[in-house]
């Protein structure tokens, strides 16, 4: 083991499947993935910790920071396995989980079926108060209907309770006096209150926001703690950090107070994976795809920069239609999200067509061929029957595949309840997950008004490369990118992510009356706390500070975001700020309107460390085909047969090497499925760069 001090990072990954673990010595990168232990997560984290530090050759004690994200939360509100919570809400506005926004996701569906609430009805309690949308009280809280909440509260044995009231954005003092009654009589109960998770307007969003948290605090705060103690049990003494839904990296202590911002943490990684490689080739408009074990992502990255917002929906159940899935208002890099993995479930429902998802085998009982307990089929399962995965090389030879197991599964679930046999009932499964995976992007897209076609396509988690080409033939896509360590590309992230946190509150302030001294405070305060967030994490240097307003004309029901200079207003700035938003909104609709008023809605101040300039890829030379050391059977979908299809090693090939599909390119933590419609040239850095024939 080395003496002398080097630069070590880990980043740790936790998938629904795999948990992902990288670790970066000097520049030199060392990765692996185990199976997600759902018992007890931190199990999969320390075991690969342990390795790749032993395949660096250096002690645990050398590691100089982990940086940790997880799907776990998502994971646990797709399929609905959190705490037994309780929902406080003020009187009149119990039903608002279940009434939602009354909008239709599916105008002309005479049938249509909404999401479940998160919290149930016969688990959410009304008190009787009343706060105006300006903070002002205009029913004091009542402390009968309180005390009488308290011992519902203490009689359901609940594990965690979310404090919602009308407005409280505005004013939090009657959720903060009943989370204090709450815990007089109950010490040490999980309580949320949505004045700190979530002070936004809108309180459909808002409330299914503190729910969310609420649900998967205690399981989250009890694994963060047991992780903390374990890594220290084994030495490795170096600070913790977590990255967040937002792209940034916060303190172990903030993401167990509010682990909702954690939802999409495991995806941000990935996100700002693909937005480097994105800098690092130049690429402007990029569609990133991350395929895991349980999910597969897909974000917008335009101007190397990925696609954020202030609110976004976990578990849309309706042909990913805005509007019917769970809406969380938290700062988030924006993403479609399906539960479509490796992992993910195929069945027949009772129109005879396979479905595959949301529901997932995950790493227990995992796939049928994995031989540990597994019996329903899984597109893993299809995949290898379709020849994409080496049985005797699969996770480095971890994982030892079953090809009969897979058949069997196929034949019991699909196959026998629709006359198909296990080669049509692999191929099904992997054309309704592809097709689900491509419609998903195409809407995605479409929503924010631009043509998939245009996109170049990075991809990575297990899953991402097996089915890149694929979706690129289904989208129109004619090029894409798998980078080095793909399989393990969210962790790589993490390495990659800013210190960084962003405040984001609802306050309304018009133009016509700008109170300018007012949003100067406001700043201010929103300024302390990203910076109280990230504080500790920040290197020599001034951090960064973004300022965001979201603005609307006055009637409106939305806002648009409008980017702020500076934060130091006075008589002048309504007229700065009046044309900044007319620019913006004529940049989305066309044009501006004349003689409304405009008013600021939300405000988001988010504070990071800045980023380290990346080296541009040069362009690589095409250089000779590569001819394949091994042969196998591909099934290429486009053509509904199996071809003879290359075998590739990837840690064999070169710059400029050419690889033409049908191919396999193979690796320890993925493989990359080039269909004869690609053909794909090694770069620089190691990147395949696959484009169309």
């Amino acid at each position: 083991m080395s003496s002398t001090p080097r630069n070590c990072r880990v980043g740790v990954d936790i998938g629904g499947t795999f948990t992902d673990i990288a670790l970066d010595l000097d520049g030199t990168l060392h990765s692996t993935k185990i199976l997600t232990d759902y018992t007890a997560p931190e199990r999969a984290i320390l075991k690969g910790v342990k390795a790749v530090a032993d395949m660096a050759g250096i002690a645990l004690s050398e590691i100089g920071i982990l940086i940790h994200g997880t799907t776990l939360a998502t994971n646990a509100l797709i399929e609905r396995r959190g705490a037994k919570t309780a929902f406080v809400t003020t009187e009149g506005f119990r039903d608002v989980l279940e009434m939602r926004t009354e909008n239709r996701f599916e105008q002309y569906d005479l049938n249509i079926s909404l999401p479940p609430a998160l919290i149930a009805r016969a688990d959410r309690f009304v008190v009787r108060e009343r706060i105006d949308a300006a903070g002002k009280v205009l029913l004091d809280l009542d402390n009968a209907s309180v005390a009488a909440v308290v011992e519902k509260v203490a009689a359901g044995g609940y594990e965690s309770v979310a404090i919602g009231f009308i407005h409280a954005y505005a004013n939090g003092a009657h959720e903060i006096a009943v989370r204090d009654a709450i815990l007089k009589r109950l010490p040490g109960l999980s309580v949320s209150i949505s004045s700190e998770v979530s002070p936004q307007m809108r309180e459909f969003e808002r409330f299914n926001t503190v729910c969310a948290n609420a649900y998967v605090k205690p399981a989250i705060k009890s694994y963060l703690d047991r992780l903390v103690v374990s890594l220290k049990d084994i030495g490795v003494r170096c600070p913790v950090f977590m990255i967040h839904s937002g792209g940034g990296i916060v303190s172990v202590e903030s993401a167990s107070e509010f682990p909702v911002r954690l939802v999409e943490s495991g995806p941000a990684g990935g996100a700002i994976f693909a937005a480097d490689i994105a800098r690092q080739y130049g690429l402007d408009t990029v569609l990133s795809f991350d395929m895991g074990g349980t999910t597969a992502k897909i974000c917008l990255i335009e101007n190397q920069v990925p696609k954020t917002a202030k609110t976004f929906e976990v578990a849309r159940t309706y042909r990913f239609r805005k509007g019917s899935g769970m809406p969380i208002s938290i700062p988030v890099v924006e993403m479609v999200e399906i539960g479509a993995g490796g992992g993910s479930i195929a069945s027949v429902d009772a129109m005879r067509q396979i479905r595959v998802g949301p529901h997932s085998a995950a790493s227990e009982p995992g796939p049928a061929c994995y031989q540990r307990g597994g019996k329903n089929p899984t597109v893993t399962d299809a995949d290898l029957i379709l020849g994409k995965l080496d049985p005797a090389n699969f996770a480095g030879g971890a994982i030892p595949l079953s090809v009969e197991a897979s058949r069997q599964a196929m034949s019991d679930d699909i196959g026998s309840i629709i006359g198909l046999d296990p080669e049509a009932s692999a191929y099904g499964t992997c054309e309704m997950v592809d097709e689900n995976m491509a419609n998903a992007g195409r809407v995605h897209t479409v929503e924010n008004g631009k043509n998939i076609s245009d996109f170049t396509m990075i991809t990575f988690g297990g899953a991402g490369p097996l089915h890149a080409a694929r979706l690129c033939e289904k989208m129109g896509i004619s090029t894409f990118l798998v980078p080095p360590g793909a399989g393990v590309g969210s962790a790589i992230g993490f390495l990659k992510a800013p210190f960084g946190y962003e405040s984001v509150r609802s306050a309304v302030f018009n133009l016509s009356n700008f109170e300018y001294l007012e949003a100067n405070r406001l700043l201010q305060a929103m300024k302390a706390e990203a910076l109280g967030f990230v504080e500790g994490g920040l290197d020599a240097g001034s951090p960064v500070i973004e300022r965001t307003l979201f603005m609307r004309y006055a009637g409106q029901g939305w806002d648009i975001p409008v980017p702020l200079a500076d934060d130091n207003f006075d008589l002048a700035s309504a007229e700065t700020i009046a044309a900044s938003f007319e620019k913006e909104y004529e940049r989305f609709f066309g044009r501006a309107i004349e003689g409304l008023d405009i008013e600021i809605v939300s405000w988001s101040v988010k504070a990071s460390s800045p980023l380290p300039p990346v080296e541009r890829i040069p362009s690589v030379a095409e250089g000779s085909i590569v001819q394949p050391g091994k042969t196998g059977r591909l099934f290429e979908a486009s053509q509904g047969a199996y071809l003879e299809a290359g075998i590739h090693e990837r840690t064999s090939l070169k710059s400029g090497d050419v690889i033409k599909g049908p191919a396999v390119i193979v690796e320890r933590e993925t493989s990359t499925v080039l269909t004869s419609s690609f053909k794909a040239i090694v770069q620089h850095d190691g990147c395949l760069l696959a484009t169309r024939i």
